[in-house]
């Protein structure tokens, strides 16, 4: 069995291919490579640089890990979308071709049988059938829709390189048989696809609060975070805030350190609804 090798994976992948006759599909796969190939070119990706694998309705392509992501991504971007407006300008309306695309890094080993096998392929060509990105074509008029794995993300788009605009790709999580699959489509999101938080480093990250700050609690901790005001000194008992008036809660009790508080903020037992006993009565603290 051969050794893994390092490889950038383009999957183009052609919308309703399976609804046309075998003269249109003959003639959407045509189309298919010509603009593959087309696209390769312009990104300075020549044949002895790439092999590809053919798979009727779509086409991939491993290309040498050498080769620029960020001038493939610009062609993509850019030299994709002009030849679909060409070719579907001039084409039937049985015969438009709108394409789905896939740009991934990782490890593939391609055995004595010219078969293509790794984990990393499996990933990106289940990006190229999940439904979020079947459902942003479906929604644009372009004609095309691309999503980046992650990997591409942290090591070139996030970058901001010129022709690769950041600000365009958005979080997205895709359904799979193995579960969630996070990625990074280009342009808008169809609804309900958001992945809300999906930029964000790990749990503990705390790049959204201010230095020094706690996480918030737990939803199912009981805590609440005290309103309008720095985090409360630690103590062995409750803290609330109250800004103004005396704290009551029908009838019920705040105890232990102050009592008849306007404002500031009252450490210590917190007895509710009855609960405890009373503190005997003192004045308002000045």
């Amino acid at each position: 069995m051969s050794d893994s090798v390092s490889r950038t994976i383009l999957l183009l992948d052609i919308e309703k291919y399976s609804d046309r006759d075998d003269v249109e599909q003959a003639y959407l796969r045509r189309m298919l490579y010509d603009i593959t190939d087309r696209a390769l070119e312009s990104a300075g990706v020549d044949e002895t640089l790439r092999l590809r694998a053919d798979r009727g309705d779509s086409v991939m392509e491993l290309i040498d890990a050498n080769a620029s992501v960020q001038a493939l991504l610009r062609a993509l971007l850019g030299e994709v979308p002009a030849q679909l407006r060409g070719v579907n300008r001039m084409a039937s309306s049985s015969a438009q071709i709108r394409l789905r695309a896939v740009v991934a890094t990782g490890y593939v080993v391609v055995d004595d049988l010219q078969g293509w096998v790794g984990s990393d392929l499996n990933h990106a060509c289940r990006l190229l059938d999940g439904d979020v990105l079947r459902a942003a074509l479906r929604e644009r008029t372009n004609d095309f829709a691309l999503c980046v794995s992650e990997g591409v993300h942290a090591g070139v788009v996030r970058h901001d390189w010129p022709g690769v605009p950041a600000d365009d790709f958005h979080p997205v999580t895709m359904a799979s048989k193995n579960g969630p699959l996070r990625a990074w489509l280009h342009g808008p999101v169809p609804a309900g696809a958001e992945e809300h938080g999906a930029a964000r480093g790990p749990a503990d990250d705390h790049s959204e609060r201010g230095a020094g700050e706690a996480p918030a609690p737990d939803a199912g901790s009981g805590e609440r975070p005290a309103p309008g005001r720095g985090a409360a000194p630690a103590t062995g008992g409750a803290s609330f805030n109250f800004n103004g008036g005396a704290p009551s809660f029908g009838g019920s009790l705040v105890g232990s350190d102050q009592h008849g508080v306007s404002g500031g903020t009252v450490h210590g037992d917190v007895h509710l609804g009855g609960s405890g006993t009373p503190a005997p009565e003192r004045g308002a603290e000045s």
